[in-house]
């Protein structure tokens, strides 16, 4: 220790710009706002710590099956092979009306894309006759439950950005599920894109039981029928004077008119249509939740930062992707004027992160000048006081170069 102090007492240049490199550095991987084009490759940091378990979730949906169902056929055996990958320490799961939920905790030094690779492995390789045949399980996004960063609604807005009339759910819904949560989706850092709230949009096929009986026609008789006729088939090549042609049948409904054209069976070598039988309509799907802004039903989405990744730096790409995508979406002409969708932030947490950050940055800056005026007022020298308060910033800057090397969040 003795010849550390003295060798560093006889090469101070060497020594200050060591620090010089170090206070550079650590300000590069800082979390703190520098302006400037000054290089930035900043720590994630978070307001709000992840202090939950090391976990995935494997998600089954098995459509009208019991709980118990679910549980006997579903999730006691999947629980039993999970159990196998190593690192697992414990497994905790729900069986609900038509899904399962299998949450698999892994040991804490567990990496967490290992673990997933190692539950995909195992979902991919089931023995034959596990799950039943119309089963796949799936694996979450790759996200812990404080992944939420981003919350945002569909509405329709006039010129001067006030609510505007002239939008519905259902309409709202479709624009949020066909191009809203794409765009998201690409922007980097991204998980998922939840949405919300709305109406999904389906074609409805209402049966009248009376014309099924005098046809001797069943549910399922119709079942296959659509299903059936929604697909188009390939057939093969026929060269006609040295020209190739390609057959195939075209058979992908487009309309109402063409699900109502379907021809379920022959009765007295007559076609039994769906319009025979059953009257359809287009109409919203049966759902289970909604979303409530101030009093009214709406539709919204939740962006979800990955695993790791840096939830400002996430939020930012996704508001340079809303604020590209508000161009293109689209305008309706009412009575009282023009209503053009608008995505409105609902929760943005890179908004309390940076009062956060602020908060740090400005306490650490009025400790040095404290400790300055402290020391200087005891020892009564200038140099001693700043020497001893540059240890301070010197500190920080070295915690946030290891937490940049060692992969750690703020």
């Amino acid at each position: 220790m003795t010849k550390t102090i003295l060798w560093i007492l006889g090469n101070r240049l060497v020594v200050l710009i060591l620090a010089l490199l170090v206070f550079v550095f650590g300000l590069i991987f800082s979390p703190f706002e520098l302006g400037g084009d000054f290089p930035k490759d900043p720590i994630a940091v978070d307001a709000i710590p992840d202090i939950g378990e090391n976990q995935q979730i494997v998600f089954t949906e098995w459509k009208g099956r019991s709980p118990r169902d679910i549980d006997d056929q579903i999730t006691y055996p999947l629980s039993a092979v999970l159990l196998g990958i190593p690192g697992v320490k414990t497994i905790r799961s729900s069986s609900m009306f038509g899904f399962s939920s299998i949450y698999v905790i892994f040991e804490e030094n567990t990496e967490f894309y290992w673990s997933r690779s190692r539950i995909l492995e195992k979902l991919n390789a089931l023995p034959p006759g596990t799950l039943p045949n119309d089963v796949t399980p799936a694996l979450g996004p790759d996200a812990t439950a404080l992944g939420q960063v981003f919350w945002y609604t569909l509405e329709g807005r006039d010129e001067k950005g006030n609510p505007a009339a002239g939008w519905d759910i259902h309409e709202l819904r479709n624009i949020q599920d066909w191009t809203v949560k794409t765009a998201l989706q690409s922007a980097k850092g991204v998980a998922e894109v939840a949405t919300i709230g709305g109406n999904r949009k389906e074609y409805q096929i209402e049966i009248f039981p009376d014309k099924l009986e005098a046809f001797d026609i069943s549910v399922l008789d119709i079942a296959r029928a659509v299903k059936g006729a929604n697909v188009d088939i390939g057939a093969r090549t026929m060269e006609i004077n040295q020209v190739e042609y390609v057959v195939r049948g075209v058979g992908l409904l487009k309309s109402i008119s063409d699900i109502r054209k379907i021809v379920i069976a022959y009765r007295n070598d007559k076609p039994i249509r769906i319009i025979d039988v059953a009257n359809v309509v287009s109409g919203p799907a049966e759902r289970r939740g909604a979303l409530d802004v101030s009093g009214a039903d709406a539709v919204g989405g939740i962006v979800v930062a990955r695993f790791g990744a840096n939830p400002v730096e996430v939020i930012d790409a996704v508001k340079e992707k809303i604020a590209g995508l508000s161009l293109s979406l689209p305008t309706k002409i009412t009575e009282a004027g023009d209503a053009k969708v608008t995505i409105v932030p609902v929760y943005d947490r890179s908004l309390l992160i940076k009062e956060t950050v602020q908060t740090l940055s400005d306490a650490l800056w009025q400790q040095i000048l404290i400790t300055i005026l402290v020391v200087l007022f005891l020892l009564g020298h200038l140099r001693s006081s700043i020497v001893i308060s540059a240890s301070l910033p010197l500190s920080v800057m070295i915690s946030f170069i290891a937490m940049k090397a060692f992969a750690v969040d703020a």
